[in-house]
């Protein structure tokens, strides 16, 4: 079998149908837009997230024969509740900590200085005083340049300040009218594509069903390992609890990975407070219990019908999008993945149903 062959073959199996070759230019319409469009369009993917997240709420809420607009309300009203706590009590909550977790960084160094010095003692031989020396350099500088660059960002922050105070006001408002006005949204945007799309909907109905699965999954399994991991911590009288809890509350986005960097700070904070005695084991332990309670309980039970990524294909997307957008790449990484398996595994198989109506049809017309 030649190249050319192999190539008509793949050619004939995902794109014999006139609908999969629109399909491929609308997907790439819409990635191109967000690549270079991101930025710009960035309260409108927020608000356009959120609206996803919350439909699931207000579906709910109408199935429940409860009329569509006070669902609405009802759910927008409890977004902007949350919204406002968040803003009012845990991001300065979250904003003190941070000051003072960065006031007390010189007796950190200094604690560090000592146990290096207590080790050298100790191992001599293993140990050197040139070799303490060049870690605590290593570390100074590491530690002045995220002091500059978190000068820096604050002094290009401020002028950006209006720029926030725009995106705060704005992303409620599209919030509302996404979730108000969704099926006129939705009819307008359908009209936009060909009368017959029955492969466009039908890979549709599959990505739609397991990216709503995995984000508003997503979405609740930060808010429980966060709030699990701050009663803990402070359970433990373990200081800066809310923004160690943040830190592993957004660790599970990025499966693997973000629980072992994760466990870097909170190790580092306990050992600081605690020293190296049973209060800073028991606080590890309590740590190791909530990610192995989120691993093997909570994962299986909120993403029982999403779709199941390899490792290597969840290392491989993080890696991607996350050299494209940036953090933002990282938290949306997973769902992208996601509905690029979908889509490779929903195409075929439409295509397929596809033929086979269309040879029924004819045999209909023909008998």
């Amino acid at each position: 079998m030649t190249l050319r062959s192999v190539f008509r073959s793949w050619m004939d199996h995902y794109f014999s149908d006139e609908e999969a070759v629109i399909l491929l230019i609308v997907l790439v319409l819409g990635f191109a837009v967000v690549i270079w469009l991101g930025k710009m369009l960035a309260p409108f993917l927020t608000a356009l997230v959120i609206a996803f997240l919350l439909q699931g709420a207000v579906n709910g809420l109408t199935r429940r024969r409860v009329p569509h607009f006070l669902a609405v309300m009802l759910v927008f009203l409890g977004f902007i509740g949350v919204l406002l706590a968040m803003a009012l009590i845990l991001m300065p909550l979250i904003w003190n900590q941070l000051i003072n977790l960065v006031q007390e960084t010189p007796r950190m160094f200094a604690s560090v200085q000592q146990l290096l010095d207590d080790l050298q003692l100790r191992y001599p031989q293993l140990v050197t005083p040139d070799q303490i020396q060049a870690w605590i350099g290593m570390a100074g500088r590491e530690v002045t340049q995220l002091g500059q660059r978190a000068l820096t960002l604050s002094l290009a922050s401020l002028g950006n300040v209006v720029a926030l105070i725009v995106y705060l006001v704005l992303v409620p408002i599209l919030v509302f009218f996404m979730l108000k006005d969704r099926d006129r949204l939705v009819g307008f945007i359908v009209s936009l594509l060909p009368k017959h799309r029955g492969l466009m909907t039908r890979i549709w109905q599959e990505m739609d069903d397991q990216i709503a699965n995995y984000v508003r999954g997503k979405f609740t399994e930060i808010i429980i390992v966060g709030s699990v991991a701050f009663f803990t911590f402070a359970f433990f009288g373990l200081p800066y609890s809310a923004l160690l809890a943040v830190l592993v509350g957004l660790s599970v986005l990025v499966p693997y990975i973000g629980a072992a960097v994760a466990t870097l700070p909170v190790a580092a904070v306990a050992g600081f407070h605690f020293g190296l005695g049973d209060q800073f084991l028991y606080v590890l332990i309590a740590y190791g219990v909530i990610q192995a309670l989120d691993g093997n309980v909570l994962v299986p039970v909120l993403f029982s019908e999403a779709v199941n990524l390899h490792p290597v294909s969840i290392i491989l997307a993080v890696l991607f999008f996350g050299g494209i957008w940036g953090f933002w790449g990282i938290f949306f990484a997973i769902p992208l993945a996601t509905l690029l398996k979908a889509l490779v595994y929903a195409w075929p198989r439409g295509i397929k149903q596809r033929r086979q109506e269309v040879s029924q049809g004819e045999r209909a017309a023909g008998s």
